[in-house]
């Protein structure tokens, strides 16, 4: 590894397989309802998918807490549930229930969704990153994403969250051609969104596979690395200095295999992982992610100071990019992330 240094975007050395310390720092879901700027600017909007889709009040979002914190990256403002709605299915979130869809099962509805006019309906995600460029010093990178295939599937055939994604999965193991189909369109759609926000002005890219723990190995081969790798390779014949971060959440020793077939860049780790396994499995191969309890952070306290400070001494000495296992937490105080900040800033080689 390389010996620590100092970078005008600590960010982007890592990724690129450098050392910093202290570690780049930023936090999934850091614009969010822990923030009262935030909730004074959703109160205003009808819906949060209108917030999603109103360029000057996303971009706004997006820069609350860089304003607050000194985090070394931004994330656009979005979920990863627009590309379905780009797509043509019915999308909306319910107050206190989460989003629900008009659930996909054959065929038929899977035939009724438009890539050719999904652009059309993501470009408000692009002029959200290039209002958000406008205002981020070269220091602090943007970060543009989207949810990975087989996550998004999950909530496009059940039509919500749900526990065990149980209705997809039924669907790929008695229809798997079905499945197929939908899985191709998504990695062509998830593609083409996330070049979108790189010609737009994002600097890297973040792949959320949030029930990447639900499928068995083999289903796992085949629902989260084949689609995966494919969306990192039409994004790379395009624009191939931008560097992709993977996160499989909850796919535990998987993330090894992941990280190895992918070709992302990085991988983002959950909180399940244990750092000395995430030194040994995975950062020797390519840099890493993660791994703070988001319920931890939200609790603070000592316990806080002393799982941060582990996190630092076991991953610090590599290429590392500080984050939590998960998005924070509405309930998180925000004297907690200045706690985090602090400690993470004040920490050196």
């Amino acid at each position: 590894m390389s010996e620590p240094i100092f970078s005008p975007s600590p960010l982007l050395e890592v990724l690129k397989g450098e050392c910093v310390s202290p570690p780049p720092l930023w936090l999934m879901r850091q614009a969010g309802r822990y923030l009262p700027e935030y909730r004074e600017v959703r109160h205003g909007v009808p819906s949060f998918l209108d917030l999603c889709l109103t360029p000057k009040l996303a971009a706004e979002v997006t820069l609350q807490p860089l304003r607050r914190f000194p985090f070394d990256a931004g994330i656009v403002f979005s979920d990863i549930l627009i590309v379905p709605f780009a797509l043509g299915q019915s999308v909306a979130f319910v107050e206190g229930e989460g989003p629900k869809l008009e659930p996909l099962r054959d065929d038929a509805a899977i035939a009724k969704l438009d890539l050719e006019t999904a652009g059309e309906r993501l470009a408000p995600v692009y002029e959200t990153v290039e209002r958000v460029v406008a205002e981020l010093p070269p220091s602090v990178p943007l970060i543009g994403f989207c949810g990975a295939p087989w996550t998004v599937a999950t909530y496009m055939v059940e039509g919500s969250g749900s526990k065990d994604q149980a209705s997809a999965r039924r669907l790929a193991y008695r229809q798997p051609e079905t499945f197929q189909r939908l899985i191709d369109l998504l990695v062509e759609s998830s593609a083409r969104y996330l070049l979108g926000q790189a010609k737009a002005g994002c600097r890297v890219l973040q792949i959320f596979d949030s029930w990447a723990g639900s499928l068995p190995e083999d289903e796992f081969e085949r629902w989260c690395i084949v689609p995966t790798r494919a969306i990192v390779d039409r994004v790379k014949a395009h624009a191939p200095d931008i560097p992709i971060i993977g996160f499989p959440r909850g796919s535990g020793p998987l993330a090894e295999r992941y990280a190895a077939k992918t070709a992302i860049d990085a991988v983002g780790c959950d909180t399940s992982l244990p750092a000395g396994w995430i030194r040994s499995a995975l950062q020797t191969r390519l840099p890493v992610q993660g791994n703070l309890d988001p319920i931890l952070l939200a609790a603070g306290g000592p316990a806080l100071d002393t799982r941060v400070k582990w996190i630092l001494e076991t991953l610090g000495q590599g290429p590392f990019i500080f984050n939590l296992g998960h998005g924070i937490l509405p309930e998180t105080p925000i004297e907690n992330v200045e706690r985090l900040v602090a400690l993470v800033k004040g920490a050196s080689g």
